[in-house]
């Protein structure tokens, strides 16, 4: 047989073969020709949208549906492997579905005396004009268009704008940064914008942080049943359903805990699904907004959610402190939680859900967890960011002996 097949996609996308060369674009099951083609297999299928690959947003296209969630899965496996970790039996893996990202940020720039908006791309600060996506909400989406002949009429040939959409509970909550209302004809498209396009808010921010400009109802979030406010760039989980795959998991786990800490807490996406008859929740956040946010939600809503304002990077719940909790809940950001995870090692908690956008961080944590006599004992892939390399997953870790 002549030509190498494609035998797996390697972390960054590319098809790797058996021999270790690299191949842009390639699915397993494809065949590395002799001449250097690429001859297309069974999981190689025509990527849907018109901007790949050249949009940012997306790097695995060109992936069935199959060889997708294979490739989300052996992430996670992979990086646990890594580390000498027995991941034993992980649950299936979750991909969330097309057109169901709930949160997306953009770049305009004015090119001449028209507006390019969209994400960048890959490896560039060049952005691709948006014409059609099929990873984000509908709702975000359909202001792409307009959004777009909005910055047109600022007439900027300098014009440069990041653009944060969050699909909230009343729409879309829009964010421009670096974008100024200089004249009453410029705030007035801005209302006018919002008010037609039923925004839940606009704000401003050329940098002094954002002002809001509309909110005619105080934006929210519903997680684990309560309403809670929404500060502007406040982290969120990228799909509803992505969401509901984690924190299920997390339920599961620790389903009977009667005091759990809830670390890296944010706006208490697991704080208030994990909290209820029987279950008492310490939400622990460093960002101000989301801790008031979430601490106002529970005050507002009588939740089982006692919020604490901390920074755990600087200052981790300490191993005589843990000892309070049955259970712990950790979402760290992407790096991971070093300092945290090793007052957990030094801990008695019994049980600790590590929720985790990094693979690679999670497995180092996740090493020390073991060294210090915790077991994996649950792990489930989920891939929030569809045709993306970048991949989430939930993990249980249960103490022995």
């Amino acid at each position: 047989m002549s030509g190498a097949p494609i035998v797996r996609v390697a972390a960054k996308g590319e098809g790797a073969t058996a021999d270790g060369r690299y191949v842009a674009l390639s699915a397993p099951g494809d065949v590395l020709e002799d001449d250097g083609t690429l001859t297309w297999g069974p999981n190689h299928v025509e990527p849907p949208c018109r901007h790949f690959p050249a949009c940012g947003g997306c790097q695995l296209q060109h992936l069935s549906e199959d060889a997708l969630r294979d490739y989300v899965g052996d992430r996670v496996l992979g990086a646990a492997r890594g580390q000498g970790l027995d991941p034993g039996v992980a649950e299936p893996t979750h991909l969330s579905p097309p057109r169901t990202r709930r949160r997306a940020t953009l770049h305009g720039q004015a090119i001449g005396r028209r507006v390019v908006l969209g994400f960048r791309e890959g490896g560039s600060h060049k952005t691709v004009d948006m014409r059609e996506c099929h990873v984000i909400a509908p709702e975000i989406l359909a202001l792409v268009a307009p959004l777009r002949a909005l910055l047109e009429s600022w007439q900027d040939r300098k014009l440069a704008v990041d653009v944060e959409m969050t699909l909230a509970d009343q729409g879309v909550a829009l964010g421009l940064f670096g974008l100024a209302a200089e004249n009453l004809t410029q705030t007035e498209a801005l209302l006018d914008f919002a008010r037609t396009h039923g925004l839940a808010r606009l704000t401003l921010d050329t940098g002094y942080g954002p002002e809001t400009t509309w909110e005619p109802d105080p934006a929210t979030v519903t997680l684990g049943g309560t309403a809670v406010s929404l500060p502007p760039g406040a982290f969120l989980q990228a799909t509803a359903d992505g969401e509901a795959a984690l924190v299920e998991a997390a339920k599961g786990w620790l389903a009977g805990a009667a005091t759990v800490a809830d670390l890296f807490a944010g706006l208490g996406t697991f704080a208030f699904a994990l909290a209820g008859p029987g279950t008492k929740v310490l939400a622990v956040e460093a960002a101000r907004d989301a801790h008031l946010a979430c601490q106002a939600a529970a005050r507002t809503k009588g939740r089982p959610v006692h919020a604490l304002h901390r920074d755990l990077f600087r200052n981790p719940l300490r191993a005589e402190e843990l000892k309070r909790f049955a259970a712990v809940l950790l979402d760290p950001p992407r790096a991971g939680a070093r300092e945290q995870v090793a007052q957990i090692a030094a801990s008695t908690v019994g049980w600790l859900v590590y929720i985790s956008c990094n693979p690679a961080s999670w497995a180092r944590d996740a090493a020390t967890l073991v060294a210090a006599g915790y077991r994996l004992a649950g792990l489930k892939a989920v891939g929030q960011f569809r045709w993306s390399t970048h991949v989430e997953l939930a993990s249980l870790f249960v103490r022995e002996g």
